[in-house]
Parts: structure tokens; C-alpha cells; sequence
């Protein structure tokens, strides 16, 4: 009786692991499919290909450290 009442839960789970990864596999399969073969998934757009993001790094001062702090370093 006991093997029965564990078999169910376990048999419940692996339905809904199985469920879970076939909507995962439908709604992204074709993106996994491109990846496998090395190819973009969504073709590019034209605007996107000449254009670089540039981004400035701000530099930040260094603290200036003081002399009694040199000394208790």
C-alpha cells in the first residue's frame, strides 16, 4: 500500500516536469534549433548594423589620504 501511495506523487511530478519542458520546448524551440546550427534566431534589422553604443567611463579622484592614516595603514 505504501509503494502505491509513493508511486502517485512520483508519477504526478514526472507529468508536470514533463508538461513544463514541452511548453519550454514549443515556445523556444526554434531560438535552441538556430543556436544548434550556429545561426542568428531573428534576422537583423538594418538599422542595427552600423550603429556601436559608446559608453564613458568616469573616472573617479583618488581619496587623498592623509598622513596619520598612511602610518596606521
Amino acid at each position: 500500500m505504501t509503494a502505491v501511495l509513493g508511486t502517485l506523487p512520483f508519477l504526478a511530478t514526472l507529468w508536470l516536469v514533463l508538461v513544463l519542458g514541452a511548453t519550454i520546448l514549443e515556445e523556444s524551440g526554434a531560438k535552441i534549433v538556430a543556436a544548434l546550427k550556429g545561426q542568428p534566431s531573428q534576422p537583423r534589422s538594418i538599422n542595427a548594423g552600423g550603429r556601436r553604443n559608446r559608453t564613458f567611463l568616469r573616472t573617479r579622484n583618488p581619496n587623498r589620504v592623509t598622513e596619520p592614516l598612511r602610518v596606521a595603514a
